[in-house]
C-alpha cells in the first residue's frame, strides 16, 4: 500500500511539473512575442519620426523652395556607414540621415530641445546681416534660454545671464558657452545611449527587417 501511495505521489509530481513547464514554456513564449511586438512598434515609431526630420531639414527646404512639389530624397545608409556614426559625435552630426536619425531618438526620449538648439546656433553662426542676427538672437534666447521658455536648455544661471546681457549687441559668438555645454552633455549622456538603441542597430544590421531604401 505504501509503495501503491509512493507511485501515485510520484505521478502527480511529473503531472504538475510537466504542467508548470508547459505553463512556463507558454509564458516566455508570450514574452518573447510581446517584445517583438515592442520593437516593431518602437522601430515603426522612429521611421515616423525620422521620416519627418528629414522632410523637414533646412537643405530640404531649400530644395521646396527651389523646385516647387518635389521633396530631396535620402538614402538609407549603409551598415558600414551607419557604424562610422559610433567613431564619433562629429561624424553622427555631419551626416544628413544620421543627424535626423539621432533627432528621432532625443525625441523620443523628451530631450529633442538639445539638438535644437545646438542646430540653431549652427544657423546664428552662418548667419552675416546684422539685423538678422539681433532677431535670431533674441529668438534664440526666447525659444531655450529664458526661464521656462517653451523649449528650455539645461544650462547654469550665470550662462543665461551672460547670454541675456550679450544679445543686447549680438554678436556670432552670443551662445558659443551654452552650445559647448549642450554638446558635450548630448555627447556624454544621449549618444551612448543613441549607439545602444534599436534605432541605431537596426540601421547597422547586415539584413535590415524593411528592404526600403528610403528612411520613411
Amino acid at each position: 500500500e505504501a509503495s501503491a501511495m509512493q507511485s501515485a505521489f510520484f505521478l502527480a509530481l511529473q503531472h504538475d511539473g510537466g504542467r508548470m513547464e508547459r505553463s512556463g514554456r507558454r509564458r516566455s513564449e508570450a514574452e518573447e512575442a510581446e517584445k517583438g511586438r515592442m520593437k516593431k512598434t518602437i522601430i515603426k515609431d522612429w521611421k515616423a519620426r525620422l521620416s519627418y526630420f528629414l522632410q523637414n531639414s533646412s537643405s530640404s527646404t531649400k530644395m521646396k523652395s527651389k523646385k516647387v512639389g518635389k521633396r530631396r530624397t535620402y538614402f538609407r545608409p549603409s551598415p558600414e556607414e551607419a557604424q562610422l556614426w559610433s567613431e564619433a559625435f562629429d561624424e553622427l552630426l555631419a551626416n544628413k540621415y544620421g543627424l535626423a536619425a539621432f533627432r528621432a531618438f532625443l525625441k523620443s526620449e523628451f530631450c529633442e530641445e538639445n539638438i535644437e538648439f545646438w542646430l540653431a546656433c549652427e544657423d546664428f553662426k552662418k548667419t552675416k546681416s546684422p539685423q538678422k542676427l539681433t532677431s535670431k538672437a533674441k529668438k534664440i534666447y526666447n525659444d531655450f534660454i529664458e526661464k521656462e521658455a517653451p523649449k528650455e536648455i539645461n544650462i547654469d544661471f550665470q550662462t543665461k545671464n551672460m547670454i541675456a546681457q550679450n544679445i543686447q549687441e549680438a554678436t556670432h559668438n552670443c551662445f558659443s558657452a551654452a552650445q559647448k555645454r549642450v554638446y558635450s552633455l548630448m555627447e556624454n549622456n544621449s549618444y551612448p545611449r543613441f549607439l545602444e538603441s534599436e534605432f541605431y542597430q537596426e540601421l547597422c544590421k547586415k539584413t535590415p527587417i524593411t528592404r526600403e531604401a528610403q528612411g520613411t
